[in-house]
Order: structure tokens, then sequence, then C-alpha cells
């Protein structure tokens, strides 16, 4: 534990282009309470790097923190206030998107009564820049009502976090954090805008959130929000529309490649690699097959779009046809911009051969080859790729999912898989996550798993970021929020 007035050695081994944001973790009796974040102006990888930031504290009285400093000195100094303890410095690496911590060569100096200056001062210019600094500084405020704290719950698809600080980092009064899952109910208290991931956020949770205005995901999957309770707290929740990122998009795509890997028998052609065989295993086509969409949203629609040219017949259930609107009317400008999001059709008609309701679900079953579920999970999908759904399907038919690991019953995929009714069965999301590698169903040469990445592109996450930090700004200014879609 590092307390006032020690030395500690810190730094990074490599050299920075860029660094936007230093974090200090507060600890108090023994446990995480807050991170502290400091805006950073990086002028040169080498020269006198001015810093300013600051962070009222929690529990105590603290009024400013100013970090003043010379990189190539290996010297950053920390002028503060009544700073109880502090463990641990961290800096974000924008060339490789993440966050590092530093170890070893820069000295961090805690000083609890008065700036103390280093020897080598920063040259005239650096110091006007520092000076414009404090100035948005001081238009932020200096008390944490100032500050819109963002949270990001858990450790998981980290490029969220680290886009949606990329685009951030020009306003130092927005502040985001990704906190462990297990620390979030300590700590929800002090945010103002929830992104849950894959949180659970019950309502004992909820109701902890005081300062809360908005809950929202990182793509279209809230059934791990009682939204019913965030309701009652007055607090807005919301999912990013997936036809404006391209998540749907990228989605679509990834069924499409775990189609192509049952097939071609992806499992099968390594091992082939491996003993040096060639011309072998037989795959199949996709040319001709009869592929069953389950659920026609958003990612069932560029399915369609995508699985057309292949010469395929589609199948779609929808809860009611009469809701689907024009894609047009749903776009709030990104699909018009981006030729990837912009496949033209002619209309659902064009892209379905076959449509049906609920009610139609076993009759497609026995109709398709191709099994792809594209539903949202709630408590009347859950399990509904079940015992008597299976066995309606073709023998030796394949079952994608690309929606949620809870839609299907893992008994009865295990069963139908061992009885080789289940031609293939290729997952990107699982029954629980991180899935165990160890699990007997990952042992069948016909079965494809993926880490959950389906939505996880370079263009969704950069888009779906600006959502998020947009929604901060507005939450910040007062304004109305814009871009999400709202359940409640």
């Amino acid at each position: 534990m590092l307390e006032l007035g020690d030395t500690l050695s810190l730094a990074s081994h490599v050299a920075w282009d860029r660094i936007d944001m230093w974090e200090l973790k507060d600890f108090h009796d023994g446990k995480w309470v807050k991170r502290l974040s400091i805006g950073v102006e990086c002028l040169t990888n080498l020269g006198s790097l001015p810093f300013a930031g600051r962070a009222p504290g929690v529990g105590e009285s603290l009024d400013k923190v100013f970090l003043l400093g010379n990189l190539k000195d290996g010297e950053v100094i920390l002028f503060e206030y009544n700073w109880i303890h502090c463990s641990g410095i961290y800096a974000y690496d924008f060339k490789n998107q993440i966050t590092r911590e530093f170890e070893d060569c820069i000295h961090l100096r805690l000083n609890p009564q008065r700036p103390h200056l280093h020897s080598l001062s920063p040259p005239k210019p650096h110091l006007e820049r520092f000076s414009n600094q404090v100035e948005i500084e001081k238009m932020a405020g200096n008390s944490d009502n100032h500050i819109t704290h963002v949270l990001f719950c858990g450790p998981y698809w980290p490029a969220s976090q680290n886009y949606t600080r990329d685009y951030l980092r020009s306003h130092p009064y927005i502040q985001v954090d990704d906190v462990p899952l297990d620390d979030v109910p300590d700590v929800i208290d002090k945010y103002h805008l929830c992104v849950v991931k894959n949180l659970r956020l019950d309502s004992k949770v909820i109701a902890r959130a005081k300062q809360m205005k908005l809950i929202m995901q990182f793509g279209v999957g809230l059934e791990g929000v009682d939204v019913v309770a965030a309701t009652h707290c007055g607090i807005k929740v919301a999912r990013i529309p997936g036809n404006v990122t391209g998540n749907s998009a990228s989605c679509a795509e990834m069924a499409i490649y775990l189609i192509l890997g049952l097939l071609k028998k992806q499992k099968e052609m390594e091992a082939v690699l491996k003993t040096k065989r060639l011309g072998e295993p037989v795959g199949e086509t996709l040319l001709g097959k009869t592929v069953f969409i389950m659920g026609f949203g958003a990612i069932g629609r560029d399915l369609a779009k995508r699985l057309r040219p292949f010469g395929v017949r589609i199948l779609a259930t929808k809860r009611s046809w009469a809701l689907e609107q024009p894609e047009s009317n749903q776009s709030n400008g990104f699909a018009a911009r981006s030729p990837t999001l912009s496949m033209e059709s002619d209309g659902n008609d064009s892209l379905v051969d076959k449509r049906g309701g609920p009610e139609n679900l076993f009759e497609f079953a026995r109709e398709a080859d191709i099994v792809v579920t594209c539903l949202a999970l709630n408590p009347e999908t859950a399990g509904i790729v079940n015992q008597k759904f299976l066995s309606s399907m073709r023998q030796g038919s394949l079952l994608v999912n690309i929606a949620r690991g809870g839609l299907l019953d893992y008994e009865s995929v295990k069963h139908h898989l061992e009885s080789g009714h289940l031609g293939g069965l290729a997952l990107d999301v699982t029954w629980t996550e991180p899935f165990d590698p160890e699990d007997p169903i990952l042992k069948f040469p016909n079965v494809l798993v993926t880490p959950h990445v389906a939505g996880v592109t370079e263009f969704s996450y950069r888009t779906m970021a600006k959502v998020v930090g947009d929604c901060a700004l507005q939450l910040h200014a007062g304004d109305p929020l814009t871009g999400i879609g709202f359940v409640n």
C-alpha cells in the first residue's frame, strides 16, 4: 500500500505516442472504492509533458490533483491534498488499445502538503498548454457533481470501454471506468451511466444506483436487466439498434462463417492437415439448401440479405410481420453513409420464401437443412430449442446459434449430438460464459464454438462506442438522449 510522502518506481517500457488518461486506484480499509482519472496532454514521446487532472475525494475532502513532470528525465510529480492511500498507476495505450500498468522507470512522488517542483521545469510552451488544461478543469468544476461517471461492468469485451475512452479522450469531464463484476454493487452509486455487458443487474443492485440516469447495453441484449426495477427507480434503459451500427451485419457474417465451417467440416480439415493428407474430408455446398431463420429482426434481415446470393431457400419466423418497418425509417444516418450497411433489397417479400410465426416453428424445422437462431432471450424463448424442436429437425441438419445461449436446452442438444440426429452445431454464444473448455459438447468433431465475438468488429465497436460517448456527453449537458432505443 502506497501512502502519502512515499516514492514509487512506476512507468512504461514502451514509447507512448499518446497518453490521455492516468488512473489511480484508491483503497480504504483494504477495499477498492474509486478510481482517480487524470486527463493528460502528450505533445511528444520524450519531451516535457504537462499534465492536469482533478479528482474529488470519496469520503474525504480533496480539492484538486495536478500532475507536472518531465518524462525525458523520468520524473512525474503529483500535487494533491488529503489523499488516503494509493495503489497502482495506469495509462491508456491508444496504439494497442489497452490499459497498461506502469512498472519500472518513472518515480511518482506523493506530496501531502505543497507542490514539489522538479528541478527541470517544463519549457514555456508546455506551461501554456498546462494552463489551458487547468482552465478546462476549472470549467468542468471541482466536484463529483460536475463529472459524468460512466461504468462498464466487468472485464469482458474490453474493446467496448477502450474504444469509448478513445472517443471521449478530449472530454476530461467524462470519466469512464471498467469495474470487476463482483465490485459493481459496491460502487454503482457513484455512476450516472451504466453499460451492463454480461452483468445481471437485479433490483437490489439497481436500488443502490442513486445517481444513475441511464442503463444501456453495448449492443441489443438486455435480458440481464430488471427493467421494471429500473423504471421504478426512474432510470431509463436502452439498447443500441443493431441495424445502424453494423452490429447486426457483423452477426450475420458470423452466422455465414459458422454455417460454412460446418458444411466444409472445419474440425475435420484441421485433423487432416495434421496428418499430411489431401483431398478430404468431403464437404457440402450451401447452394440449394433451405435455411430457417428463427427471429427476423435486424440480424435476421441482414442474414437473409447475405444468404440470397448463395442460392438458398429461406424460411423465417417473426412474432408479428405487421410490425415490420422499412429500414430507412429505423436508421439514424449510419446506414446511409456506409456501403456495408446499405445492401439494397426489394423488401422482405424478396428476402424470405416462406414466412411464419411461433406456430410454424416445428413445421419449418422439418423443412430446413440449417436452422439459425436469431431470437431475443426472454421467458418465452428460453429453452425454445428443446427436445421436441430438435426431434422435429431433419436427420443430419445443422444448428447455428448467434443470439443467446439460453435459447438452447443443453441436455437436449447434447443428446441429439450423441445420437447423430443433429448433423452439426455451431455456437457463438453458450449456456455459461466464458464456456468451460472441458465441456463434453466441445469433444464432438461436428461442433464449432467461438467466444461471443459475432458483433465484435472494428466498425461496429467504434460506432457503438460513439453512441455511448454521445449519450455520456448528452447526459453531462442535460440534452435529450439520441441514437439509442429505449425499452421503458
